[in-house]
């Protein structure tokens, strides 16, 4: 199998930039339950307008963080381009009987999640110098962290009913494509949902990139999603956003959660959290409590 995802930068150095782009890419290979093989880079790059050495430091964190996933890249294509863009073409390995799917969730399956949300709005906040150096570091360290070991942690854990990535759709977004695809509902609690920490007072400064917003109005014209009293829209929006290099969204049956949460805890997986569980409703819906 092969997938491709690249985009422009969400950080400053451009060697985390490098290391974040790649791991992004990579997280489609490991979400499929598939062993990534080698990668292509692809590269915009305004080289009128920034030195080489840049560049040279952001391939040097795509690289690295491949070589960290087990895999070289072989080769790529570049660009002169007005803003840089990075990512990589990943190629990947699975036994088609044994392939991942987004669909298949079961009501009783449990509802785990190997990373934290708030990466769209710390994003956000990066861009308008309003985030601290010690936020920007606890991003940067959980968006380069491979899926790798979560994905590992699946397997043995026994496998899943559906597992996905979250990225651009935001958690909510990516669990409403997994319900509507798998016939069935969910229900979350926003409690139990690890966000990272100065998230909420970034979201209270109106520090919400774009696509956050885009994800939350499309769940609410859709009516997709039914909030529990008291749930303000700066908490809907929150699980909601947009993210980058997000963590595994996975529903497994109740009887391996315990082997799995084991299993991330010893992978040290930036979380290993259970959100909430699948429940029976052919119309896909979500809802939220406190």
């Amino acid at each position: 199998m092969q997938t491709l995802d690249y985009f422009t930068p969400i950080v400053d150095d451009p060697y985390s930039f490098g290391a974040i782009a790649a791991a992004n890419a990579l997280s489609d290979i490991y979400a499929m339950g598939a062993t990534p093989l080698f990668a292509l880079n692809i590269v915009g790059f305004p080289v009128n307008k920034l030195p080489m050495a840049v560049l040279k430091d952001i391939l040097q964190g795509g690289a690295e963080k491949a070589q960290e996933a087990g895999i070289g890249i072989v080769g790529g294509h570049s660009i002169d381009d007005a803003e840089p863009k990075y990512g990589l073409v990943c190629t990947g390995r699975v036994h088609p009987d044994r392939i991942w799917k987004n669909v298949g969730a079961k009501p009783g399956d449990d509802l785990i999640l190997t990373k934290p949300l708030g990466m769209g709005i710390i994003s956000t906040a990066i861009k308008r110098e309003k985030a601290s150096p010690s936020l920007i570091q606890q991003a940067i360290a959980i968006m380069t962290t491979l899926n790798r070991g979560a994905a590992e942690a699946v397997t043995t854990a026994g496998g899943a009913d559906a597992v996905t990535d979250v990225t651009g759709f935001g958690l909510l977004g990516h669990l409403r494509e997994m319900t509507a695809g798998s016939g069935v509902g969910a229900r979350l609690r926003l409690g139990d949902v690890p966000i990272l920490d100065g998230v909420w007072d970034l979201a209270r400064a109106g520090l919400v990139p774009g696509g956050t917003e885009r994800n939350l109005k499309h769940l609410q014209a859709s009516q997709a999603v039914e909030w529990g009293a008291g749930l303000a829209e700066l908490e809907q929006m929150v699980l909601s956003d947009a993210q980058t290099s997000g963590g595994l969204l996975v529903a497994v049956p109740r009887a391996r959660t315990a082997t799995l949460l084991d299993g991330l805890r010893a992978a040290r997986t930036p979380a290993a959290a259970r959100i909430g569980e699948i429940v029976e409703d052919p119309r896909g819906r979500i809802w939220v409590d406190r």
